[in-house]
């Protein structure tokens, strides 16, 4: 492909939308990438209340998303699907490569996102969005007055499960090992919280129910033994939040770009990383907060920069 495009957008989630809508707008040529369908994470959202402007009843990921594709398109951003597998960042023209196609570009916006990482128990799969959840933010108000299961134990674990003791009736912290890893302050808050209990030296096994999370059963890694937790009767259903960390998509460019030790790529506040046009948004850079609103907000502010470097070029 001998097209040179003012930038390149890898990654159609709300962070690489909204940057496509943005360079979009500011007429630059402009390609977005993506190897699988839009929205990332959050197109296998059943609910969202929490980005401003939405439809207030009703939304979905899936919903909200294919506004913000819509939007990307009348602005003239051209779509690809492809899946790319080698990266070529230093020279001034940026080149990407997958097995079909080679992409060039003066920029390139990396919204490759981040992952969950699994419970790794049967069933799990099968009840996300249906009682199972990564997000406390994004899901907490939705097990008002139930009672929800917290798996792991570091600081983001025991932190989200405080949070949602503001919105769960009961929170049952759920740790593979006999004590905390999470920093001694947090510990000590949880402890004193009166409506959080634990399950020490403890897995889940299997989660279960009919078309929502109903029962799940919970090893003892000691002693093997195998409890069934089953939901309130009244209830009829209660909430596993798996907190064991997040992945981000960032093995590509191992090597080639700053990151921390987990493989989050470092930017500045403007969304520079450590090679001269080329920008990270999203869940794929470090920062404090992944969400759906912080990721549009980071795309922005890329395509703004792409397009003073371009004007500046010239």
């Amino acid at each position: 492909m001998s097209k040179v495009y003012d930038v390149i957008v890898l990654g159609a989630g709300p962070g690489g939308l909204a940057a496509g809508l943005y360079a979009g707008r500011s007429r630059l040529s402009t390609l977005i990438i993506e190897k699988g369908q839009d929205g990332g994470q959050i197109a296998i959202t059943d609910d969202i209340e929490n980005y401003p402007g939405q439809i207030v009843e009703g939304e979905t990921g899936p919903s909200l998303i294919a506004r913000m594709t819509q939007q990307v398109e009348k602005f003239g951003a051209e779509r690809v699907s492809d899946t790319i597998n080698a990266v070529e960042l230093d020279g001034e023209i940026k080149i990407l490569k997958s097995a079909k196609a080679e992409y060039q570009a003066k920029n390139v916006i990396i919204a490759t996102g981040a992952y969950a990482r699994p419970i790794g128990c049967k069933g799990e799969a099968e009840f996300r969005g249906k009682g199972v959840s990564y997000c406390a933010t994004c899901d907490a108000n939705f097990f008002e007055d139930l009672e929800v299961f917290v798996v792991g134990g570091g600081d983001s674990a025991v932190e989200e499960a405080m949070y949602l003791t503001k919105f769960a009736r009961k929170v049952t912290i759920i740790h593979r090992r006999d004590e905390l890893r999470a920093a001694k302050s947090i510990q000590e808050k949880a402890f004193a919280n009166p409506k959080i209990e634990f399950f020490w030296d403890s897995v889940v096994e299997e989660l279960g129910g009919d078309d929502i999370l109903q029962w799940m059963k919970v090893k003892n890694v000691k002693t093997g033994e195998v409890r069934t937790v089953e939901a309130d009767e009244e209830d009829g259903m209660f909430g596993v939040f798996g907190f064991i960390g997040t992945v981000p998509n960032s093995k590509l460019f191992e090597g080639i770009l700053d990151m921390d030790e987990r493989g989050y790529i470092r930017t500045d506040e403007d969304m520079h990383t450590s090679i001269p046009n080329v920008y990270a948004v999203g869940d794929v850079r470090i920062k404090s907060l992944r969400q759906v609103v912080t990721a549009a907000a980071d795309g922005a502010i890329a395509a703004v920069q792409v397009e003073r470097s371009l004007s500046d070029y010239f």
